[in-house]
């Protein structure tokens, strides 16, 4: 009887032990969840945005270099014109007269130099044959000072004309220069933007005439942060974005050495690939710089 409670619980042990182990082994076999990590892509950081206006090189007002009144007028808005093209003429009747007068003066003047150049020569050839004749007592050297001095007194003649004919000729190339200001004429290629004037008005010196514009290059201005400085270079390209929603490409061509201290920025501008239809000097783009990883 002992025996077999002995048995018993013996028997009644192995059983828990053997639960229990089975347990623990259950426990110790299910693996904990893992993080599942991903590999993180590589995302640009966006571009800069910013606006400015579309400028050329050449644009100017044409503005009046002497006073008058305007005659004719041979343009008008919107008209292409080449350098040089006349735009307008003021009235050179009293220029034109004053002109010709002194042409004329000019070449009287010429020819009263011709006379007096001839006339040296004859009173040297007069001088040559009164020394011979002295050398054979034929005439008194008193004949011979007299003929030298008139040779010397033409050739201060011969000076003096030359000085009044370098006169004269400043004087009509003057009146040429004042004559010249009377028309009015285009400083570069381009197109003709404002017209200021009407035909008969008086006008004055500085007095603007014409607003003439070059159509190209196409130049956009803009500013950026400080941070851009040594981070944008001459040559990069930028993205214009106009109003008509093309998009167009331009190159940075010169960027201020100095930060404007009132803003903070830096100014830049940039030249635009091709003659696009769409963009006009004037007119105002939105601009997209891209910015390098380290932006």
């Amino acid at each position: 009887m002992l025996i077999s409670r002995s048995w018993l619980l013996l028997f009644t042990a192995f059983i828990l032990g053997g639960c229990s182990n089975q347990s623990g082994s259950v426990q110790a076999a299910a693996p904990a969840p893992a993080l599942a990590v991903m590999p993180r892509s590589h995302v640009p950081p966006p571009a800069f945005e910013t606006s400015g206006p579309v400028i050329v090189e050449n644009q100017v007002d044409v503005a009046a270099q002497r006073e008058g009144v305007v005659a004719s007028i041979l343009v008008d808005v919107a008209a292409r014109v080449k350098k040089g093209d006349l735009l307008a003429q003021l009235d050179d009747r009293q220029l034109s007269a004053d002109r010709e007068a002194a042409d004329a003066k000019v070449k009287s003047l010429t020819e009263d130099l011709k006379h007096w150049e001839a006339l040296r020569s004859v009173r040297e050839a007069d001088l040559s044959r009164s020394e011979e004749m002295w050398k054979y007592n034929i005439i008194s050297a008193q004949q011979v000072e007299h003929d030298r001095y008139t040779v010397i007194g033409t050739k201060y003649e011969i000076a003096r004309q030359q000085q009044d004919l370098r006169n004269a000729q400043e004087s009509l190339r003057s009146l040429e220069v004042e004559l010249e200001k009377t028309r009015i004429r285009a400083p570069f290629d381009g197109v003709v933007a404002r017209r200021y004037i009407r035909v008969g008005q008086r006008i004055a010196n500085n007095d603007r005439l014409f607003w003439v514009s070059a159509t190209g290059p196409l130049i956009v201005k803009f500013t950026l942060p400080q941070d851009f400085i040594g981070k944008i270079h001459p040559g990069d390209e930028i993205h214009i974005d106009s109003p008509s929603a093309l998009n167009h490409t331009a190159k940075v061509r010169l960027i201020s050495p100095v930060v404007d201290p009132a803003s903070s920025t830096i100014e830049v501008q940039a030249q635009v690939h091709g003659e696009p239809a769409d963009l006009a000097p004037g007119m105002t783009v939105s601009i997209s710089v891209p910015r390098g990883p380290s932006q």
